[in-house]
């Protein structure tokens, strides 16, 4: 799947959907997965659903299997893309790994599914009707379930230094970046519902990340510590921060800079007992972008990233 996370351009003849493995812990811990049955097909299968104009991908796959399964989720790794034809027109679905925080049970039947099953994997690959479905399950079981995201986050647009007579610490977010902040507000509750945050003390950071405080009422913590800086003792300082929250595998949210988000991810990486960083996080990331870091019991399961349409 690419990083945009945005839909194709309206010309695009692809349709684009998102769906997920929807799980809740059962019997023994194994998980019990969300299966949906459509009453128009009479099958079995994954939920999932076509994005809306403009809709960001995690946003559909929260939003689909919500309106047809009545799971709420917090998303976890991303899983392998499954693409086919529909009536001759291509189509790609992006499939997420999502652990269910609650269940609507009122939200079934609706108008496109009739009853849903909450089955374990081996029980799902016998009952699911299509092939492509049992795919993204092997994926699914390829790594563990049960994760924690530690999120790296470059703050949105923020006006040009050439334009800011101020101190570089009050420089504050562009147009561009305020609309994305309220974008990465929805955005990053789909991975994290609640988690820690920390951010740089510059006025550009805080303003990233506050709109997600707001929306899920997380307190923000400002660090001096992760603004940009070429001192040694401010580099160990902000990569002690990192490597903190690392170590508590609780869900947690880390907003700097393009000049020290390198280093950052490196220490996440080495904190978590990977190699080297993970490809996610060689690129320097554009405004707006992000890392999630999918941690469990203390190491590293995979890393995802995500950018915002246009960067």
């Amino acid at each position: 799947m690419p990083n945009s996370l945005a839909d194709e351009p309206e010309q695009s003849k692809t349709i684009r959907a998102a769906g997920a493995v929807a799980w809740r812990p059962g019997e023994e811990g194994q998980p019990e997965i969300l299966l949906v049955h459509r009453a128009k097909y009479d099958d079995w299968s994954l939920p999932k659903g076509k994005t809306d104009p403009g809709e960001l991908l995690p946003l559909t796959a929260v939003r689909e299997v919500f309106e047809e399964g009545g799971a709420r989720l917090a998303l976890g790794r991303r899983l392998k893309p499954v693409r086919y034809k529909v009536n001759g027109r291509a189509k790609v679905v992006a499939y997420w790994s999502a652990r269910v925080t609650g269940v609507e049970e009122s939200a079934v039947p609706n108008g496109e599914v009739d009853r849903i099953a909450w089955v374990t994997v081996e029980e799902a690959r016998k009952k699911v009707s299509y092939a492509r479905d049992i795919g993204v399950l092997d994926d699914f079981t390829a790594a563990p379930a049960a994760t924690e995201p530690l999120i790296l986050l470059r703050h949105a647009m923020a006006r040009p230094r050439t334009a800011w007579r101020g101190d570089d610490m009050d420089r504050p977010l562009d147009d561009q970046g305020r609309a994305d902040a309220a974008a990465l507000a929805g955005l990053l509750a789909c991975f994290a519902p609640l988690a820690a945050v920390v951010s740089s003390a510059t006025v550009r950071c805080l303003d990233t990340v506050l709109p997600y405080g707001e929306q899920t009422g997380a307190p923000v913590r400002a660090a001096v510590a992760l603004r940009p800086s070429s001192s040694i003792t401010s580099q160990a300082d902000a990569r002690n921060v990192l490597a903190a929250a690392a170590a508590a595998g609780a869900p947690a949210i880390i907003c700097a800079h393009r000049e020290n988000l390198p280093a950052l991810m490196a220490t996440a990486a080495s904190a978590l007992g990977a190699q080297s960083v993970p490809p996610a996080g060689e690129d320097p990331l554009p405004t707006g972008g992000f890392v999630v870091f999918h941690m469990a019991g203390g190491a590293l399961v995979a890393a995802d990233r995500y950018e915002m349409p246009g960067s």
